[in-house]
């Protein structure tokens, strides 16, 4: 375990781990409410090396004393900021250990093989993935949470896949992504129906802007299940209680599914 005690303002580029393996995985996982981020990421794990038993994978958190590391390879303890969570993503650059990196998001499944992403990735040296799927692994077509992004013609990017390498590309992208996070009530005036605190998603989409769509997105790229109320389709938030699902493999009313599997209810893992 390797922990790391610092302001937040000051841990970001101060410390930038130089890299010890070829290529893995990063899950931030942030504890700072109710939710239970570091169990999600031990199940986002399980369900990882489950489809690939030697990846190697990094858990970034904040919670030094955790019951359970054994399933990650490194884990690296930082300070965050508490007042914005989402504002601590940018330190998954300076902590990765690895040259190569997908980002994870910890309330995630691993539904089938994703080892071939390495080969479509490294295409670029920054990936966001865009767009999403429903359960039925149809492309999405509800906008119900990209209000913001579609009046600012931002790109539809989600940053539950995020893959990068070590490059000047990577360093400016998050560059960029750390900059709007600290000085966001300057860019907040930038774009229309901006919120008081931006999320991850929309500060990837204003840095993918500011570098360049092209730059950071690749046609066709992994998109995730997204179990939101809109694009599952229920009549509920709670899409657990009308949808039926099955483990090993994963189905959700007999559909398996396949990839990353963003589930959102965060009291469901199984």
């Amino acid at each position: 375990m390797v922990l790391i005690s610092m302001p937040w303002a000051n841990v970001i580029w101060r410390i930038s781990l130089r890299p010890v393996e070829e290529q893995g995985y990063i899950i931030p996982a942030f504890n700072v409410d109710k939710i239970d981020y570091v169990d999600c990421a031990r199940t986002l794990a399980k369900t990882l090396l489950a489809q690939h038993p030697r990846a190697r994978i990094c858990l970034l958190t904040n919670e030094p004393y955790a019951a359970d590391y054994s399933l990650f390879a490194y884990t690296h303890v930082v300070d965050i900021n508490r007042e914005n969570p989402y504002a601590n993503d940018p330190l998954v650059f300076a902590q990765t250990p690895f040259r190569e990196t997908i980002k994870l998001e910890a309330d995630m499944l691993i539904a089938s093989p994703i080892d071939h992403w390495w080969t479509m990735f490294r295409h670029r040296d920054v990936v966001l993935s865009t767009g999403c799927r429903n359960w039925r692994d149809e492309i999405s077509t509800a906008r119900d949470y990209r209000t913001v992004f579609d009046q600012n013609n931002l790109p539809d990017v989600y940053n539950a896949i995020t893959y990068w390498r070590r490059s000047e590309m990577a360093k400016e992208f998050f560059d960029t992504v750390r900059n709007i996070f600290v000085h966001w009530t300057e860019y907040r005036r930038l774009i229309k129906y901006s919120p008081d605190v931006p999320d991850t998603d929309l500060v990837y989409a204003m840095a993918a802007q500011v570098i360049g769509p092209e730059l950071v997105t690749i046609p066709g790229s992994p998109s995730i299940v997204h179990m939101k109320q809109a694009h599952a389709g229920t009549a509920t938030k709670d899409w657990t209680q009308e949808l039926v699902w099955e483990m090993n493999p994963l189905r959700i009313n007999t559909v398996a599914q396949w990839g990353a599997f963003h589930y959102n209810v965060k009291r469901w893992q199984p």
